[in-house]
C-alpha cells in the first residue's frame, strides 16, 4: 500500500510544485502509515532528478523516461500514472493543481472511476477515511470532504504545502507500462512560450499584484521597481479588470478565472478585493493592501493595510526596501 505523489516536470527538470506534491504526499503517508511513492514522467534526462525526489521524503520513485513524456500529452500521462496507481497499490493520488496537474486530475480520477478533490488547501486522515479541504462558491466558504473509497485523488493547491527535506533512500524502478507512441490520438509538434526573467506568478515567493487603481499600463513601472527591490523570487500579477483592459497578458491574472496563488507574501495595489479575486490569493500567508479606499473588501482580508494614494505610498515603499537590503 502507498500514496502516490505525481511529480510535474517542465524541459527535463523538476518545477518547484513537484517538491511541494511530494511534501504533502510524505505528511499523508506518514499519517496512514505507508510508503510514499512518487510516479515521474519526462524525456531521457529527467532520470537526473530521482534524487532530489527521495530527498524531499519518496520512498520509492516509478520513472517513465522517455521522448514520449518529454511533453505532455494527456492520454500518455494519464495512462501512465494509472498504471502506477495499480502498481503501487495507492490509497491516495496527490497532483498540483497547476495547469497541467488540474488538466491530468480528472483524466485520472476517470480512469481510475474515483473521487476527486481539486485545488486542496488541507489534506489529512479522519476514521481512516482521506479527507481533503476545499474552497467552494468563489472561495467565500472552504469544505471539508471525505473519500468513500479507495484510491483519492487529490489536487493539492500550490504553496499550500511546503517543500520541505525528509531524506529518505529512494528505490528508483522503470515504470512497467508505457503508451505506444502509434496509439496516441494527440501529438505534440512544438511547444512554444515566452521566456521571462521573473518567476511564474503561481509558484513565486513574492507577489506584486495591480489593479485599476494604477489608471493605465504605463504607471505599471510603479510595480515593477517595487518587485526589483523586492529581489528575483518576485513575481508581477494583476487583477482581472487590469488584463481584461489589456495593460497585463493573462498569465498574470490571479483570481477566480486566473491563477490561484498562496505566496508567503502578497502585495495587493490598487485592488479594491472583488470575490472573484480573493478567491485566487486568500491563502496567501501575509496580504498587503495598498489602496486610498479605506472602505474596500481587500482590508478585510490583508493582514496590513495601507490607506492612502498608491503613486506616493508605492514609490516610498520601494525606496524603504532598497534601504534595508542595502543595509542587510
Amino acid at each position: 500500500m502507498s500514496v502516490l505523489a505525481f511529480a510535474e516536470q517542465r524541459d527535463g527538470a523538476l518545477r518547484q510544485a513537484a517538491l511541494e506534491t511530494v511534501t504533502a504526499g510524505r505528511v499523508l503517508a506518514d499519517t496512514l502509515g505507508v510508503e510514499l511513492a512518487a510516479v515521474l514522467l519526462g524525456p531521457p534526462a529527467i532520470s537526473g532528478e530521482t534524487e532530489k525526489l527521495g530527498r524531499y521524503g519518496a520512498d520509492r520513485v516509478l520513472l517513465g523516461s522517455s521522448d514520449t513524456f518529454a511533453e505532455y500529452v494527456p492520454e500518455a500521462y494519464s495512462e501512465a500514472v494509472v498504471a502506477a496507481v495499480r502498481e503501487c497499490e495507492s490509497k491516495a493520488v496527490i497532483l498540483p493543481a497547476s495547469a497541467l496537474g488540474k488538466d491530468l486530475a480528472p483524466r485520472v480520477a476517470a480512469r481510475l472511476k474515483a473521487g476527486l478533490a481539486s485545488d486542496a488547501t488541507e489534506i489529512g486522515v479522519e476514521d481512516g477515511r482521506v479527507t481533503a479541504v476545499r474552497p467552494a462558491y468563489g472561495g467565500k466558504v472552504f469544505l471539508k470532504v471525505a473519500f468513500k473509497g479507495e484510491p483519492a485523488v487529490l489536487g493539492v493547491r500550490p504553496r499550500a504545502y511546503m517543500a520541505e527535506e525528509a531524506p529518505r533512500d529512494a528505490r528508483v524502478e522503470e515504470l512497467s507500462t508505457k503508451p505506444d507512441p502509434a496509439q496516441l490520438r494527440t501529438k505534440v509538434r512544438m511547444a512554444a512560450g515566452e521566456k521571462k526573467e521573473r518567476p511564474d506568478v503561481a509558484e513565486a515567493e513574492i507577489v506584486v499584484a495591480g489593479g485599476r487603481g494604477l489608471q493605465d499600463s504605463e504607471h505599471w513601472t510603479l510595480l515593477e521597481d517595487l518587485a526589483d527591490a523586492l529581489g528575483p523570487a518576485t513575481a508581477l500579477g494583476a487583477s482581472r479588470a487590469v488584463v481584461d483592459a489589456g495593460w497585463r497578458p493573462h498569465d498574470e491574472q490571479v483570481g477566480q478565472t486566473g491563477k490561484v496563488v498562496a505566496p508567503p507574501l502578497y502585495f495587493a495595489v490598487g485592488i479594491s478585493g472583488a470575490i472573484q479575486h480573493l478567491a485566487g490569493m486568500r491563502t496567501a500567508k501575509c496580504i498587503v493592501a495598498v489602496n486610498k479606499d479605506p472602505e474596500a473588501p481587500i482590508f478585510k482580508t490583508a493582514d496590513y493595510g495601507i490607506v492612502g494614494d498608491l503613486f506616493e505610498v508605492v514609490p516610498r515603499l520601494t525606496e524603504e526596501i532598497r534601504k534595508l537590503r542595502s543595509e542587510g
